[in-house]
């Protein structure tokens, strides 16, 4: 009975954790499509409910014998242990001292290939690789060596792996209950070329004999093959078409994200939208590419920009329907589908959303000591929301701020950056285009010291280096939290702010940094802007007469 119970809660925790984690995009840029020559690459997690601090797994030396014991990312539960490796590096959220970087988004697949009798969850495949790595391929190598070995227990993947060299896309599933197998497949980024992954899978055909630039495990046709997911000549094999099939859902409420930064960075992609729209048959319409050559070369700023898109200016936007309410909100309430009078609906899923609970962007320099090279720029928030900060893939400490003594899902705390940014957020998106206009101006006015002083910084960090390594570390930790300290200072203040300005529905008045008052200094001036010009029109146009003074 003991043993059934066990199955069962395994059973469940596992759907859960598929349906918890399923909302995530990754932006992969070859250093070629760059600006000043780096990887980079991003990471969303969306999550309903969840908070998640900032990772940081200190660097050691392990004697043999020594045991790892695995905890799955999204419950914690315990799964077993693996031996531990000899020696592991340094981890700051999800880059490493070598400025490896690895993000995932969870393309589920096909239900029956989860096998919850393996060890390794998705999570702890990023943690070991990052823990055991020194380059991108050699943490392809350590996540598909582990997930052979001990088994994978999560659902289908596409991790995002990158060095300040290479870029790499892996997809990976189970082989089905009990099997601890895998199958996957690795292909390298073009060095000039952007890819996006959104919990749709992305590899379709590519050339197999292209070594160099394609990895794949040895039973991944032939499982596909064994299983009647795929019929034909190697050469025609297409890992998305086997192991996750494009659905409506895949194709309009994920791939339509890939297609959003895609047609940021490059013309002609609306050729591309009878597909994302997800209606028409795959048979009808072409797929999106694997990636693109942007126009230009993309600075970090441009990269940040593309994971606050809400589809604006375009079919799929949000903003001028009867969900967009008074103050013409681009989000929608969870969840995704619903039902009304038996008719099943949806909400689009732009890439910045109010369940982000953390974002980053990370740069990956080759051309600069790794203390300095390689920079994890880090948001506890909607990415539409948040001044993203650097933390320097050397720091020995995260910032407090985003790992905060008492503060969790269940605790505030006003010197917690989830929480002050989820604090103010959530006074923007009931009042969007009231509010939203003044937080833009200081996430971006904040966001662009960020980038001023980097420079400044990093020749600093540059010259201590060469002084000793331990001068430059300590110098570009304490930055590191410098800057987080005083993001989450700034945010406390707009809250602060926001509270006073914006009290029931109407508008304090400033000038010069102050609140204007009458003439008694009695009371503020004030003006009432009621709902935006959209929401009078639909308003209009949906009540014919009835409002309407005679």
């Amino acid at each position: 009975m003991k043993i059934m119970k066990a199955l069962l809660l395994m059973a469940v925790m596992t759907v859960a954790g598929m349906f918890h984690t399923r909302a995530c995009t990754s932006v992969i840029v070859g250093k070629k499509a760059s600006a000043d020559g780096s990887v980079m690459c991003t990471y969303n997690i969306d999550t309903w409910g969840g908070f998640h601090k900032m990772y940081h797994f200190e660097a050691g030396t392990h004697p043999a014998g020594a045991m790892r014991k695995i905890f799955d990312r999204d419950y914690r539960t315990y799964h077993g242990q693996i031996p531990e490796a000899p020696v592991t590096y340094l981890v700051n959220g999800n880059i490493n001292e070598w400025q490896v970087a690895i993000s995932e988004t969870t393309f589920d697949g096909r239900e029956e290939l989860v096998d919850g009798s393996g060890i390794i969850d998705y999570g702890s495949l990023m943690d070991l690789g990052l823990q055991r790595s020194r380059t991108a391929r050699e943490a392809i190598g350590v996540m598909t060596g582990l997930a052979e070995k001990y088994g994978y227990c999560s659902s289908g993947e596409s991790f995002t792996v990158c060095d300040p060299d290479e870029a790499w896309i892996l997809e990976l599933i189970g082989c089905g209950k009990g099997s601890k197998n895998v199958v996957w497949i690795a292909v390298r980024v073009p060095d000039d070329a952007v890819l996006v992954h959104a919990n749709q899978s992305r590899i379709r055909r590519v050339d197999l004999t292209d070594t160099a630039h394609v990895m794949i495990s040895k039973n991944c046709i032939s499982f596909a093959r064994k299983k009647g997911y795929f019929k034909g000549a190697d050469s025609e094999f297409s890992f998305c078409d086997a192991y996750n099939p494009p659905t409506f859902g895949g194709r309009r409420l994920g791939d339509s994200r890939v297609w959003a930064v895609y047609r940021r960075l490059t013309t002609g992609m609306d050729c591309y939208l009878p597909y994302v729209e997800g209606k028409e048959p795959l048979s009808q319409v072409e797929p999106l590419p694997l990636w693109i050559v942007p126009d230009k070369k993309l600075t970090v700023n441009d990269v940040i920009e593309c994971l606050r898109d809400h589809f604006e200016g375009t079919p799929l936007a949000m903003d001028d329907d009867p969900g967009a309410g008074l103050y013409d909100s681009p989000f929608r309430p969870q969840p995704l589908r619903y039902e009304d009078q038996g008719t099943k609906m949806f909400n689009e899923r732009p890439l910045a959303t109010p369940h982000t609970a953390f974002t980053w962007v990370c740069q990956l320099r080759s051309f600069m000591p790794r203390e300095v090279g390689g920079v994890i720029w880090w948001g506890n928030d909607d990415s539409g929301m948040v001044a993203y900060t650097p933390v320097y893939c050397c720091a020995q400490r995260v910032p407090r701020c985003y790992d905060t003594p008492g503060a969790d899902a269940f605790h505030f705390s006003d010197e917690n950056a989830y929480w002050v940014c989820n604090w103010v957020s959530n006074m923007v998106y009931p009042r969007y285009s009231l509010l939203y206009p003044e937080l833009r101006q200081v996430r971006d006015s904040l966001q662009a010291s960020y980038f001023v002083r980097q420079q400044e910084v990093e020749s600093q960090a540059l010259e201590l280096l060469a002084d000793g390594r331990d001068l430059a570390v300590a110098y570009l930790d304490d930055y590191s939290n410098e800057v987080g300290e005083q993001m989450v200072a700034r945010w406390r203040q707009m809250a602060y702010h926001m509270i006073v300005k914006y009290n029931d529905g109407v508008v304090r008045q400033e000038e010069n940094g102050r609140y204007r008052r009458n003439s008694s200094g009695f009371r503020p001036v004030l003006t009432r802007p009621g709902m935006s010009q959209k929401a009078r029109r639909r308003i209009h146009q949906g009540s014919g007469k009835r409002f309407e003074v005679p």
